[in-house]
C-alpha cells in the first residue's frame, strides 16, 4: 500500500497526492485497530497529547531558530535556495498548510511512527518494530530525492550528489538523511507519548523550510517590497 501511494503521488499523479496519502493513512490506522491496537498504543491518544504539544513546539520553535539562522549566514543561505518552493505566496500558503501537513506529515507519521511499528512488533518484536520503520522512511524518500540536483544545485554539492551519478548519490543521501530525521522523529515519539511530538517538528522542518527556500529565492525587488 505504501509502495503504491509513493510511487503514484511522486510519478504517476502528484496533483492526487494528498488525498491519496490522507486514504492511506486512513486505512493503515484501521489496519492497525482492526489487528487490536488502540489508540494510545497508537501515539494517538488524547491522554499524551499535552506532552506531544510542549515536546513538539520546542522542537519546531528550535527549528525555527535554526533556519532563520541559516537563510540569513552568507556561508549557509546558498543552501537553503530550494526551486521546490512556490514562487507565490499563494502557492507557499498551499505548500506550508496543505501539502505539508495533509499530504506528507500526517500520512508519514502515521505511517512510520504509529501502524509499522506496531504491525512489525508484533510480527517480528520490539527491536524489529523499532529499526525497520526508520529505514523504511529513508526508503521512502528515494523517489522523491530524484528532483534534487536540479531544485537545489548546493545542497546536491554538498551531499556530494553533484558529480557522477548525480541521482544515484543523491538517493543515497536521502536515504541516510531521512532515516536519521526517521530516528528523531522515532525519539520523540516514545518520549512523549504522542504522535503530535513527531508530528510538529516534522511539519516544522517541511513548512519552515518552504518558508526559507522562499525568502532566499524571491527576486531582490520582492524582497524589499516593490515587486
Amino acid at each position: 500500500m505504501l509502495a503504491a501511494t509513493n510511487v503514484v503521488a511522486n510519478r504517476v499523479a502528484p496533483r492526487t497526492s494528498v488525498p491519496l496519502s490522507l486514504t492511506t493513512a486512513t486505512a493503515l490506522a484501521a489496519l492497525a485497530r482492526a489487528r487490536g491496537h488502540g489508540w494510545s498504543a497508537l501515539g494517538l491518544g488524547p491522554d499524551r497529547l499535552g506532552h506531544g504539544a510542549r515536546l513538539g513546539g520546542r522542537a519546531a520553535a528550535a527549528v525555527a531558530l535554526l533556519y532563520a539562522a541559516g537563510a540569513l549566514l552568507p556561508a549557509t543561505r546558498p543552501l537553503f535556495a530550494d526551486q521546490r518552493a512556490a514562487p507565490d505566496l499563494p502557492g507557499l500558503l498551499r505548500q506550508s498548510l496543505v501539502d505539508v501537513p495533509l499530504g506528507t506529515v500526517l500520512p508519514e507519521e502515521i505511517a512510520f511512527r504509529s501502524v509499522l511499528p506496531a504491525l512489525l512488533s508484533d510480527a517480528f518484536g520490539e527491536r524489529a518494530g523499532r529499526a525497520l520503520p526508520v529505514l523504511l522512511f529513508g526508503l521512502w524518500h528515494v523517489l522523491p530525492s530524484a528532483d534534487l540536483v536540479t531544485a537545489n544545485p548546493a545542497l546536491a554539492s554538498a551531499s556530494a550528489a553533484g558529480t557522477g551519478a548525480r541521482r544515484t548519490t543523491a538517493a543515497l543521501g536521502a536515504v541516510v538523511t531521512t532515516s536519521v530525521g526517521g530516528a528523531l522523529f522515532t525519539a520523540a515519539r516514545a518520549r512523549s507519548g504522542s504522535l503530535l511530538a513527531p508530528a510538529l517538528l516534522h511539519a516544522a522542518l517541511n513548512s519552515l523550510g518552504y518558508l526559507a527556500a522562499w525568502t532566499v529565492t524571491r527576486p531582490r525587488g520582492q524582497r524589499r517590497g516593490r515587486g
